[in-house]
């Protein structure tokens, strides 16, 4: 499509006719007896980049390519890439990712190009733009999936937000075990379990009330990694509607985000959408443990409440904006080292409205890992920087590989609490970890 002038713009003056001189004589090309003449025309005609903008120059040739856009360090497959610059007005411009054509236009009166295409499989790719019949470098591309790392229950109670910030303990220590590897993912999400406010009276009828402080939050960020917690489960209101307040102020302030609750229902069901390898990864997150006065209401501060139609709007919302939809669940029986019906039916309706991966927390212990097609249901991921016995120190890390078309890989990296500190079972290079998802 041609560009459109800016208004005001005076029409630009019609060329001249070349005098004869103008036309050389490119070579006589003899095939079967027949002999064609090819002439070409010395142009002196070579696009200039607008003032300011910064472009690549390439050597003189019949048609010159200018280059205005740069390429960024990666994309995930089947995530846009556009690229950007100019040469002669009205040429046939193609943009080659990996040897594949995968965009085309025909460059502007002015010479202004802007070819957009979808990235291909992983690897490493070189782009060109192709013009008058020559190829252009642009760049190298890195086409790699998402990275996502999923972990299990994170507690500020109990006693690990104080045995971790006082002392010679700094807020770093519970991460030690596992902090690289969660710091080495795109997007690095648990399940925050209880509340981070100073203030408050535990509610009434419930045994235990998990409450820890800000700095053992920043923790989880700098140490841990962490990029989205969900608040969707039956602690986050253990110190009241206030204190859930509290705990989403607390969040914000240590640039982690949250879902699964919020100051109303509203905003407790809206999700959270990055952008993460040139594609929008949106998370949600709901309760199905929900003690009397947890769940959100119209006005009124709470956990998102797993209930299929909400799960049902939500995701299908979610995907008509977003590329790939995870969803976290606070559900299940503790101890359970299966999945129950309830949870069967969750998963069920958050993948038919368009999830791709599905996160589960509650039960204290590891449930197995589904895999079918582009999705993924890790059913439960158990305890992990939590105080823990038994069965309940098994934990892991979860990594999954996203890309346009959903999950294209996922692991489970073994670690162990000791006392409340998840520790790898063994030491992980982390390219050898990620290999799956390159």
């Amino acid at each position: 499509m041609d560009e459109v002038p800016e208004s005001g713009a005076s029409p630009e003056p019609p060329s001249k006719p070349l005098p004869w001189r103008a036309v050389a004589l490119a070579g006589l090309l003899i095939v079967g007896g027949a002999v064609a003449l090819v002439l070409a025309e010395r142009s002196t005609h070579h696009p200039a980049a607008p003032a300011g903008r910064s472009a690549k120059t390439f050597a003189r040739t019949p048609v010159s390519v200018r280059i205005s856009s740069t390429l960024p360090d990666w994309l995930a497959p089947g995530a846009p890439i556009v690229v950007t610059g100019w040469t002669s007005p009205n040429v046939r411009v193609a943009l080659v990712l990996a040897g594949r054509r995968v965009g085309v236009v025909r460059a502007g009166s002015r010479g202004r190009f802007v070819l957009a295409g979808v990235t291909g499989r992983s690897g490493n790719a070189d782009v060109l733009v192709r013009a008058g019949g020559r190829d252009f470098p642009v760049g190298k591309l890195v086409v790699r999936p998402i990275r996502i790392a999923a972990v299990g229950d994170v507690t500020p109670g109990e006693g690990v937000s104080d045995a971790v910030t006082s002392g010679s303990r700094a807020a770093s220590y519970a991460w030690a075990g596992v902090g690289r590897l969660l710091r080495s993912a795109d997007i690095a999400t648990a399940n925050l379990e209880g509340a981070i406010a100073a203030k408050g009276d535990p509610v009434p009828n419930k045994e235990y009330h998990f409450r820890g402080s800000q700095k053992f939050l920043r923790g989880s960020v700098t140490a841990g990694g962490l990029d989205v917690v969900t608040v969707a489960n039956n602690h986050s209101l253990d110190f009241g509607r206030p204190g859930l307040l509290a705990t989403l102020r607390a969040v914000r302030a240590v640039h982690l985000r949250s879902v699964g609750g919020g100051a109303n229902l509203a905003q407790a069901r809206r999700p959270v959408v990055l952008v993460v390898g040139g594609l929008r990864v949106a998370l949600l997150g709901y309760s199905d443990i929900r003690p009397a006065g947890f769940d959100a209401g119209p006005s009124s501060p709470g956990a998102t409440p797993a209930e299929p139609s909400l799960i049902e709007a939500d995701v299908a919302r979610a995907r008509k904006h977003a590329d790939v939809v995870v969803v976290w669940f606070h559900w299940g029986v503790e101890r359970a080292v299966i999945p129950d019906a309830r949870q069967r039916l969750f998963a069920k309706t958050a993948l038919a409205a368009g999830a791709s991966l599905v996160l589960g927390a509650h039960p204290h212990v590891l449930q197995p890992l589904q895999r079918k097609g582009h999705t993924l249901v890790a059913w439960s991921l158990g305890n992990f920087v939590f105080p823990s016995g038994g069965a309940s120190t098994r934990t892991g890390v979860l990594l999954v590989g996203l890309d346009a078309r959903g999950v294209s890989g996922a692991k489970l990296v073994p670690a162990t609490i000791h006392g409340y500190r998840p520790v790898l079972n063994q030491p992980v290079k982390l390219e050898r970890a990620w290999a799956f998802a390159k």
